[in-house]
């Protein structure tokens, strides 16, 4: 019990900068519901099921555009695709009886920025870890919403653009403790954004999402590292000291 509670605490520390990021991020995203039409509570209920920027923006953008449900979902499900490659990388740190129930909650609160803190986690992740971060980031993007639809329009439209750059700072802040001290890390960050950046300007991915752009470069990226850098296997069960052991066998 004393794990979980010192896991969640841990969770929640880790999840504040987060919080304070997506709120900013959130509040401009409530313009943009507020031009779809949606009220505060509709905003709220909204960013509270649906956890990434991209594809809260596409979905208020079917909205305005009057489509069917049927391309709301796929829109949807295109531009969060990259969610479910993170789920799967993430679910190989749980133990092995991790319930099921633990690993779709942790899955349902996956985030680019808590994917970033969880996976850099040492050792084996405790899901109440996820939990605390969930506790106060994914409220607190929510209330960005639903008070950027309320009080968006009060503040200057680059006034509310610049609050967002405080996201990508604290994502930065993420990976580059882990760049510093693994230098295969490292490559493969500096590799990343510069396929990236390529991508972004290649005529080929133009009618590709960006979503659908990550998620393509995800997997090439990280497949490569895997096969050129594999990581050696170790146990993951802690071993007792000999003494203990010749203790405990007598």
């Amino acid at each position: 019990m004393n794990r979980n509670k010192n896991a969640f605490t841990n969770g929640l520390r880790d999840g504040i900068p987060i919080a304070l990021g997506y709120f900013a991020v959130a509040f401009s995203l409530g313009i943009v519901a507020k031009k779809a039409g949606l009220d505060p509570l509709q905003g709220f209920l909204s960013s509270l099921l649906n956890h990434a920027s991209a594809g809260e923006y596409a979905e208020f953008t079917v909205i305005l555009a009057n489509a069917p449900y049927i391309e709301m979902a796929f829109v949807i499900l295109v531009t969060n695709i990259r969610y479910l490659l993170m789920s799967c990388a993430l679910s190989q740190k749980f133990d092995t009886d991790t319930s099921l129930i633990h690993r779709f909650l942790v899955g349902f609160g996956i985030t680019d920025e808590i994917f970033g803190i969880s996976i850099g986690r040492t050792g084996r992740l405790n899901p109440y870890y996820n939990y605390g971060a969930m506790a106060i980031a994914l409220p607190s993007w929510a209330m960005g919403t639903a008070i950027g639809i309320v009080a968006g329009n009060v503040l200057p439209l680059s006034v509310v653009s610049a609050l967002s750059v405080a996201l990508y700072g604290m994502f930065i802040a993420i990976i580059i403790p882990a760049s510093k001290t693994n230098k295969i890390v490292g490559g493969v960050v500096i590799v990343s954004f510069a396929a990236s950046f390529a991508a972004s300007r290649i005529p080929l991915f133009d009618r590709m999402s960006d979503s659908m752009k990550i998620s393509l470069l995800t997997v090439i990226i990280a497949g490569l590292a895997a096969v050129l850098f594999p990581v050696k296997d170790e146990d993951t069960v802690p071993t007792k000291p000999d003494k203990e052991v010749a203790e405990h066998d007598a």
